[in-house]
């Protein structure tokens, strides 16, 4: 079964270098496992690094025990919808993906605010409104 992404379609793929995704399949696939919802592809910044260690979420340092490489910036990664939006309400979201983003985010983040960071406009934007 495929999930769909915030704009109606198929789910694309986040990353695979890293491998990203609670799953490690490469997309933000979201199923009972993930409590966290990691929803949301972002293209990871130092600014959105730097907030996420300040308070207390620490996506730099690998940690192989859960097959986390550590990211620098300009990786793909999907992240918890929540945090994701704890930074944008700090001013340092960072950009989203949104083909491969997963809908259910969207329990959590308003399309409007998804859409504003987002790296990846489609053709017609007349579904985002």
């Amino acid at each position: 079964m495929s999930q769909r992404n915030v704009l109606g379609g198929e789910l694309e793929s986040c990353s695979n270098d890293p491998l990203t995704g609670f799953y490690r399949d490469g997309s933000c696939t979201i199923g009972p496992m993930d409590p966290g919802l990691h929803a949301v592809c972002v293209v990871v910044t130092s600014e959105f690094l730097d907030h996420q260690r300040s308070v207390g979420n620490d996506l730099s340092t690998p940690r192989p025990e859960w097959r986390f490489p550590g990211l620098t910036p300009g990786d793909r990664w999907c992240v918890v919808a929540g945090r994701w939006l704890q930074s944008h309400e700090a001013g340092a979201a960072a950009p989203v993906v949104l083909a491969a983003t997963n809908y259910r985010a969207l329990e959590v983040i308003p399309i409007e605010v998804l859409s504003e960071n987002a790296v990846d406009v489609p053709d017609d934007v007349s579904g985002l409104d």
